[in-house]
């Protein structure tokens, strides 16, 4: 059993992220959800950009911030989309977490993380919001610091594919991603201490 915890896409705490909590949860994992837009969802990316700018970025991390004071060290951080935005500012202060799960877009790793630390990054391909220098750049920072990145593309689809409601969803993408997350949750967070 792990703990995650799972931070929303820029149209807010929506179905998509409730689903994915569920479907974790069913398969005997630990989820929270927290809501950073505090209960407020958009429909489109523009509602969505104009809801971040109204609740603010500072308000959304500090939300996210106060949501993990009460779970482990080493629960995983999953980032949607800006959810990924929110891991960035919090991985620093959360190096002991077991792994990291990136749906939509990258994240920078910080400085601090453990090697052997393990991440995954899910994305469409071609995506605007995914371009290729920043997966160079998340590959280069990986091999420096010793993480150990997978990097899974999916070629067709679209940004926010894993949205059953949305105009992206790919229920293929949708579902190889979610076997491979919990591939990696049940398998492949062995102990730092063991990693090669």
């Amino acid at each position: 059993m792990v703990h995650l915890a799972l931070f929303h896409s820029i149209l807010g705490l929506r179905p998509a992220e409730h689903l994915a909590a569920e479907r974790l949860r069913a398969a005997g994992h630990q989820v929270i959800t927290p809501d950073l837009f505090g209960g407020a969802t958009a429909t489109t990316l523009d509602e969505g950009f104009q809801l971040l700018d109204r609740v603010g970025w500072a308000t959304v991390v500090h939300r996210a911030r106060q949501a993990l004071r009460d779970v482990p060290e080493e629960t995983v951080l999953v980032g949607v989309s800006m959810g990924t935005g929110v891991v960035t500012d919090l991985w620093p202060e959360r190096t002991a977490a077991a792994g990291v799960v990136l749906l939509h877009a990258t994240a920078e790793l910080p400085a601090s993380v453990p090697p052997g630390t393990r991440v995954q990054l899910h994305a469409a391909e071609p995506d605007d919001f995914v371009p290729p220098e920043n997966v160079a750049a998340l590959r280069r920072a990986a091999r420096e610091q010793g993480v150990e990145l997978e990097v899974f593309r999916y070629p067709g689809a679209g940004h926010f594919y894993i949205d059953r409601e949305g105009e992206d969803h790919d229920p293929d993408a949708a579902e190889l991603t979610w076997h491979r997350v919990l591939d990696f949750l049940d398998h492949g967070l062995t102990s730092r201490d063991t990693a090669p």
